[in-house]
């Protein structure tokens, strides 16, 4: 994956090789922080109004002035993935509460907010798409405001690290036996053809791509129920796929070894799936505008 040229700084575009991290960023720091990662499709962001808002609300659970996220912003992301002539790709934007002298309490309004952006490209995943994936059962060591979108992402790094020694794309994460939510993204169990997801509480983040899924699968006459599902569940489940941002709607075939169902991706994942590429012919609508 190639490096942006173009970083999105506190308002102005400058050359990547001119972006600096001040030692004293609370982010760098104290991983004080919130961030972002939008889908670009054909130049054009993917449910950019949702993650936009997604971005003030977390902003605002740290304390954060959340002003930033303006029109002015909106058209600064806009310029900065043209300038990259990005065609599919991401753009990833990232909220640090700012530069002062370390110190563990909020440094107070008179220092700003420092805000970062940059696109990059980056292909739809159309093989794993088609076959599935593996994934892994891990524990969820993970804080208990997981639905802030916060930058201290080390539990989840140790989750998709983990995942990864054991040859799997994905972690699937749990406390004590209730299936929570992916290292990157939002679990779902199907049973007797219906889809089960974990509700969108403190426990786990309330995706984008998760709260579109549920829609399409609305419209196409698929019930959902928002309920916690438990590790023999998963292991019953006749269909097990996850959603995020840069996996879409992934099919997952195996977890720990043992196969999901037959070991193919399933029929509802199908019509999903189906469903969510139907949503993206073009790039006009009100899921692709700033």
């Amino acid at each position: 994956m190639s490096r942006p040229r173009w970083i999105w700084r506190n308002g102005a575009i400058i050359p990547r090789d001119a972006a600096t991290v001040d030692p004293d960023d609370r982010g760098y720091q104290f991983g004080d922080g919130v961030y972002e990662v939008v889908r670009i499709y054909g130049g054009r962001p993917f449910l950019w109004e949702g993650h936009r808002l997604r971005l003030i609300r977390s902003a605002g659970e740290l304390g954060m002035r959340s002003g930033f996220a303006d029109a002015a912003f909106s058209a600064g992301m806009a310029e900065l993935v043209e300038r990259e002539n990005i065609g599919d790709g991401t753009l990833y934007i990232q909220v640090t509460r700012g530069v002062c002298l370390r110190q563990q309490v909020f440094p107070g309004d008179s220092v700003d907010l420092e805000v970062t952006a940059y696109a990059r490209p980056m292909e739809r995943p159309l093989a794993d798409l088609a076959k599935g994936i593996a994934a892994w059962r891990v524990a969820d060591i993970r804080w208990l405001r997981c639905d802030i979108k916060s930058i201290n992402l080390l539990p989840n790094v140790l989750a998709r690290q983990t995942a990864c020694e054991n040859s799997c794309a994905e972690a699937l994460q749990h406390r004590g036996d209730i299936l929570t939510e992916g290292a990157f993204s939002n679990a779902y169990l199907v049973r007797d053809g219906a889809v089960y997801t974990h509700p969108a509480d403190n426990h786990i983040l309330g995706g984008i791509t998760r709260a579109f899924v549920l829609r399409l699968a609305a419209e196409n006459g698929i019930t959902v129920r928002e309920k916690p599902s438990t590790l023999e569940e998963l292991a019953q489940a006749e269909e097990v796929f996850v959603t995020s941002t840069t996996s879409e709607i992934m099919p997952v075939v195996c977890v720990n070894n043992e196969p999901v169902g037959n070991g193919s991706p399933g029929v509802v994942t199908r019509r999903l799936q189906t469903a969510f590429t139907a949503a993206l012919a073009g790039t006009t609508g009100p899921n692709f505008s700033w």
